[in-house]
């Protein structure tokens, strides 16, 4: 009866094997950035992110807001930023087209007045800038950036839904096209 029992696990698990290796491989699964996506995909990202950014991020940064910081953060959001995330009044040109799409994170949200990521806490957005987040094509910067740069960016847009001082708001404005 044990006999019995064993082979029929072993049998369920090859089956289960083979099938979802044949599902895999012939079935069309979405992994182009146009198709839908699968049921609970969002889910699967989103709860576990959030758990691990409540656990790990900062409360605080090492530093208080002022311009020289807005100018900082400026320089480096429209260097290593901008592209994915738009700029005031620009957004990015393939930012809508990846997925899931890169925020517009100058731009009021569609169902009420918050500017971005201007709601989350700067040590949340710091932690996302820090550490990238795995499928949606955020990079981790903590080898490109210094802390101080990341910190920067995230208190700038931290306070994007606020007027900033003008040389911040020069820095950040588009540039012509040629």
């Amino acid at each position: 009866m044990l006999k019995g029992l064993l082979l029929g696990i072993i049998a369920t698990l090859l089956v289960l094997g083979v099938g979802g290796y044949l599902y895999l491989k012939f079935d069309p699964l979405p992994v182009a950035v146009a198709d839908k996506p699968l049921p609970f995909e969002s889910q699967i990202v989103h709860v576990p992110l959030g758990a691990r950014i409540h656990k790990e991020a900062p409360e605080a940064a090492p530093f208080d807001i002022s311009e020289d910081v807005f100018e900082g953060g400026a320089m480096t959001y429209k260097q290593q930023c901008a592209a994915c995330h738009g700029l005031p009044g620009q957004d990015s040109s393939f930012g809508e087209y990846m997925y899931p799409h890169a925020p517009q994170l100058w731009k009021k949200h569609k169902n009420n007045s918050v500017v971005g990521v201007s709601d989350d806490p700067a040590g949340e957005t710091f932690w996302k800038i820090d550490n990238g987040i795995r499928l949606t094509g955020m990079p981790a910067y903590n080898k490109v950036l210094t802390p101080i740069q990341e910190w920067q960016v995230a208190l700038l847009l931290a306070n994007a839904d606020k007027p900033l001082p003008e040389p911040v708001t020069n820095i950040l404005k588009p540039q012509p096209a040629e």
